[in-house]
């Protein structure tokens, strides 16, 4: 699909080559060692990209004229120097979705695009007070993807931190605005996956969850619902992007050329139809066509919403763990388990796992990414 629908265009031609990561990882590796090669432009996540900053030509002077990509995903681009180490190319992402049944509880005065967390709990307090039982969703399950909304959005709204600020005054409010939250949340949610299909069953009214996990309930029943940005706090509207970007070598074989791929790839029709092809977002304001399925037209406008606004703050998903991404992920399961489901006391939770995360973190010798401030190349300290 890449090669028939997105790149068959492109002024004389393009050797597309997919690889799982370790090929990919191996070619470019063996390339940066002699100095020379074939490869021409380099499409990857973000993580995989940063993993080689050294290497790839500075595409500050690209000329983006009358092409607006998100200012937020540009910067991260540079990764952490003054050059334009890669340029934003395609984007997943996290938003929430209502059933419109539930929008006649939202507080007076809120826009549900600009929502805070403060008017999510009062919204969730409403339905519940109002209709007789919990209607707020959350993707506790055994397989749900809770760990992401603690490290993408709900701490770093607070604190401005992934890692550093993780047992911080600021990190406790954010847990104590959790739990506030989870007294209005459906006790089910310990078995939900996929938000889906309680969204589909009527059992919840509001959600969060990756947009994947988000779609059949759009595609099924599309005038039922509607998808918008989750809440932002007070360092802002903190997100955790999937994004992926291309860069080039800078022994690239044709700089030329590879900067007008890059052009290419970053113009609306291509943009889209990267979307058809393997369900990842544009970067850029690209208008999206209406006979895109009904979840894509939904979600589309959800996650540029989330990405450009203004107060836009990207955390990023783990860098530089390796194999002890899981321990990772798990200290953030063990502390919502803790502080929500057990109810123990907060700022005991947050000095006992901050101690596991600070340990982690050396071991892994991983140094910190974004949100958190540059370690130069030292573990990323948990304060």
């Amino acid at each position: 699909m890449m090669r028939d629908q997105v790149l068959k265009k492109f002024p004389g031609g393009v050797d597309f080559q997919g690889q799982d990561q370790g090929p990919y990882i191996t070619r470019i590796q063996a390339e940066a060692r002699a100095g020379s090669g074939q490869i021409g432009v380099v499409g990857g996540l973000h993580g995989d990209l940063s993993s080689f900053p050294d290497n790839w030509a500075d595409l500050s002077e690209l000329d983006l004229t009358g092409i607006n990509v998100s200012l937020a995903f540009m910067k991260l681009g540079k990764l952490g120097t003054s050059e334009q180490k890669y340029i934003p190319w395609i984007q997943a992402n996290y938003v929430m979705a209502a059933n419109k049944q539930a929008l006649r509880y939202l507080p007076a005065g809120t826009d549900i695009n600009n929502l805070t967390y403060d008017q999510l709990i009062e919204w969730a307090k409403t339905m519940a007070e109002q209709t007789g039982s919990p209607k707020f969703g959350f993707p506790a399950g055994p397989k749900g993807l809770k760990h992401r909304f603690f490290q993408g959005f709900l701490l770093p709204a607070y604190t401005g931190s992934e890692v550093s600020k993780f047992r911080s005054p600021e990190a406790a409010t954010a847990w104590k605005k959790f739990r506030e939250l989870w007294q209005y949340t459906s006790p089910a949610s310990t078995n939900f996956d996929f938000m889906q299909e309680p969204l589909l069953s009527g059992n919840v009214w509001v959600a969060f969850d990756h947009i994947s996990r988000l779609r059949d309930a759009f595609d099924q029943k599309p005038d039922e619902f509607v998808a918008f940005p989750a809440p932002k706090g007070p360092m802002g509207r903190a997100f955790m992007p999937v994004l992926a970007g291309l860069a080039v070598p800078k022994w690239s074989p044709d700089m030329r050329k590879a900067k007008e791929l890059i052009k290419y790839m970053l113009q609306a029709d291509q943009q889209v139809a990267t979307l058809r092809a393997i369900t990842f977002f544009p970067v850029t304001d690209a208008a999206l066509p209406a006979d895109l399925p009904a979840s894509a037209r939904a979600l589309g406008p959800a996650v540029t919403a989330t990405t450009n606004s203004p107060d836009a703050l990207p955390a990023l998903l783990p860098v530089g763990l390796g194999d002890k991404a899981g321990q990772f992920n798990q200290i953030y399961i063990d502390t919502f388990e803790r502080i929500a489901l057990n109810n123990e006391d907060i700022k005991s939770v947050l000095d006992n796992e901050a101690q596991t995360l600070r340990q982690l973190m050396v071991n892994a010798k991983a140094p910190c990414w974004l949100p958190d401030a540059d370690s130069a190349g030292n573990p990323c300290p948990v304060h």
